[in-house]
Formats: structure tokens, sequence, C-alpha cells
């Protein structure tokens, strides 16, 4: 039995060896004529050696094979199989192969640079594959952006309108085509009683001497008592503020503009400390007024349960805050729908998209076992944030007007547009941070 088990070893070493040699030329390279190390097949399909591959790349500059001048598509790949093939076959030279190849600095820099020049490909055919909506996120951003500029045009330039002029214009030097439309923005019913203000030329200054008296009698004869509360309520703001008080958000621009700038960017970055900033710092003239519009009072409450409501009103608001924050901008915007009509759908969508990119970065922290960052991450952001405050604070009296308009619109009506496409990555590819 030994004699035949010896025949069969040496036929087999023969064969191995007839093998090797009749294959040694197949698994050669184009470039080096020497043994494949990590071959690359091209689209067209020679294979040559990943290194000889990144120094002809590097040398030309050109994406196309070596040997037959064809062009490749995408970026070449190792061929798995075949490097297998040359790494059983030819292990020892191989070996050798790749040692010298470590060993050389200049094979070492083509081989990253082909490298990176593959990943930067990828990246930007992954961005130019997005699909539909990244088109249309474009398309849309090119007009967003068109319109914010003739908007600006139109508000910078434009024809300034009779109450904007009275919210910085002294009541005691209105005229009366001023009063008058003062009045008519008090609402619907004050058409009532245009005329008899109109016919006694009541300027700002006997606007001022009226008391509940002199509206109850001729010539006024405002005999609705709900109506002349609310025309002596609003008299009363204004002799308090000497000013008409801002009654809708353009007012308020015009009235208050770096102020009005800081809330709305500081609003979209951080809707919680900016509460908190204005409940400290501006609890009378913007929190309660943010407060009952975002938690309605009852419409008739009696004195026994009102400090009761209160509580109730303050704990729905606590709940807000800290949940759904961006809920409380949206109630707030959907309150002046009558009045702004786009101009608060852009809001409320905007607050939409940044309450599901917060709870897209809340979801990836909890998946990824991180969640235990969450505060030195929310540290990270209130120093941010403060530091951008200061800053803004510092720099606001030497920034221009125009700029701080065009600035204002941008984050009014174009940050919802970036913000669509935010949310387009986060669903599509849940990996991706959210800015």
């Amino acid at each position: 039995h030994l004699q035949p088990q010896l025949q069969y070893q040496s036929m087999r070493k023969h064969n191995v060896s007839t093998a090797s040699s009749i294959s040694e030329h197949e698994f050669s390279c184009h470039c080096c004529y020497d043994i494949l190390v990590n071959p690359t097949t091209l689209t067209c399909g020679h294979n040559f050696c990943r290194h000889c591959l990144a120094l002809w790349w590097e040398s030309s500059h050109k994406n196309e094979c070596p040997e037959c001048r064809e062009k490749w598509e995408g970026f070449p790949k190792i061929n798995i199989l075949l490097r297998d093939a040359t790494d059983k076959l030819f292990s020892e030279v191989v070996q050798r192969r790749r040692a010298e190849i470590q060993a050389n600095p200049k094979i070492s820099r083509s081989l990253l640079a082909f490298q990176r020049y593959g990943d930067n490909l990828g990246r930007s055919r992954t961005n130019q594959h997005k699909g539909a909506g990244f088109f249309f996120s474009g398309v849309l951003s090119a007009l967003t952006c068109v319109a914010v500029m003739v908007l600006v045009y139109h508000w910078s330039y434009g024809v300034v309108e009779q109450h904007d002029l009275l919210i910085s214009k002294p009541v005691a030097r209105w005229t009366p085509e001023e009063v008058v439309s003062w009045l008519e923005q008090l609402g619907p019913w004050a058409q009532l009683y245009r005329e008899p203000f109109q016919q006694e030329n009541v300027n700002g200054r006997l606007l001022l001497m009226l008391g509940d008296e002199e509206l109850l009698k001729a010539p006024y004869s405002i005999e609705n008592q709900a109506h002349r509360r609310a025309v002596l309520a609003e008299l009363d703001r204004v002799k308090a503020l000497g000013v008409k008080p801002p009654q809708n958000l353009w007012e308020y621009k015009a009235a208050n503009a770096g102020k009005s700038l800081f809330l709305l960017y500081a609003l979209k970055r951080s809707p919680r400390l900016t509460i908190l900033y204005l409940y400290l710092f501006d609890y009378s003239e913007t929190f309660l007024p943010f407060l009952h519009t975002c938690c309605p009072a009852i419409a008739h409450i009696d004195q026994e349960v009102e400090s009761r409501f209160l509580e109730t009103q303050w704990a729905e608001f606590l709940v807000k805050y800290c949940l759904l924050p961006y809920q409380l901008i949206a109630e707030f915007a959907w309150d002046w729908l009558a009045v702004h009509y786009w101009t608060s759908r852009f809001i409320i969508v905007n607050a939409m998209l940044l309450s599901v990119l917060e709870g897209c970065a809340l979801w990836r922290l909890w998946t990824r076992a991180r969640i235990r960052t969450l505060p030195h991450k929310m540290w990270n952001h209130l120093w941010k944030m403060l530091s951008q405050g200061f800053a803004f604070a510092l720099l606001w009296p030497f920034v221009p007007q125009f700029v701080c308009n065009c600035l204002f619109y941008w984050a009014l009506y174009f940050s919802p547009i970036i913000n669509i496409d935010l949310v387009v990555q986060q669903l599509m590819h849940p990996e991706t941070q959210a800015l």
C-alpha cells in the first residue's frame, strides 16, 4: 500500500508545480509584470496591482486603463476572488511584495491619494442621486431667495405705510388723519365711529384728553360699553408708551429691529433658553402675551377660580415648554394667521420641521447608547448660545439696516426650505447627523 501512495503524492506535486508554472503568467500585472498584489479589475476586464493603478492614475491624471486606454466607470475596487487565489498560489511572493510596498513611502502616498479620490467621488455621487426631493428643495431654495430679496427691496425702499409711522411718532404730534388710522386698526367695529372723529378733527393732543364721559356723550356717542372699554384700554396703552404700540409682526420689527432679529434666530436655535430669557427679562411686555396666546384663558372666569385656572395654564405651558417647545411657537403663529397669512404658515411649517429634527437627534442618541452625553451636549449648547448672544449684543450697533433686513427675511422664509432638506436627509439616511 505504501508504493501506490508515494506515486499519488509525486503525481500531485507534479500537477501543482505544473499548474503554478502555467498560471503564473495569467496572474501577473500588466504594469509591473509581477504577481498581482491586491488585484483591481477595471470595467474593460484588465487586472492590475492596486499600487500600480494608483501610480498610473497619479502620473497621468486619467481615469483610463493603462493597457487599452478605455475609461473606467465609477471607482475601481479590489477583486476579492482573484486576490484570494493569488494569496494561496503565490503566498511567498505576495508577502514579499506587500512588505516592499509598505516600505516605499511614494507608493503609500499614491495609494492614499487614490483612495481619497474614490471617497470624494462616492460622496459626490451620493449627493447627485438624492432624488427628486433634493432637486425640488433646490428649486424652492432659489425661488425663496428671490422672494426674500424682493421683500427686502420692497420694505427697505418702498412707501412707508401710515401705521408704520405711528409706532415711532409721539402721540401728541398725531394729525387727525393719523388718529383716524389708529382708530380703524382697533377692529371692524371701529368703522362705526370714524365719521365723528373726522368731523371733530381730533388730533393727537385732543385724543389724549378723551375719557369715558367724553366718549359716551355726543358727538362721539360710543354707547356700546364693550367698544368704549376697548377704545379706552388702547388709549391707555398709547398714553403709557407715548406712541402707538406694535400690533403685528412688521410693526414690532420696525419698533424693535434688533430684538425681533435676536428672537427670530434664538427661538429657532434654542426655544427653551429663549423663552426662559423672556420670562426673566421681558415678562410683562412679551412673555405674558406669548403665554396667554399659546395657553389661552377661559372666556369667563370668576375671581374664585382665577388662581386655580392660572395654575392649570402654567401646568399646560410647562409641559409644552419641556416636551414640545416648537409647538408653542406654532400655536402663537396660528393665532396670527388672519393678520399674517403666508408668514404664519412659514413659521408653523418651520416649527414642525424643527420638532422632527429635534426628535431625530434624540432618537439617534438613544439608539447609539449615547444618552448619557446629553447633559454635556446641553452645557455646550448653553455656552454656545450665551457666547453668540453676547457677540450679537456687541456687534448689533455696527450692522447696517439692510443687512439686518436680509438676515431677518432669510431666517423667516429661507430657513424652512433648508430644514425640509435636512428632514429628508434624516428620514432617508438616519445615520446622518442633523445640523
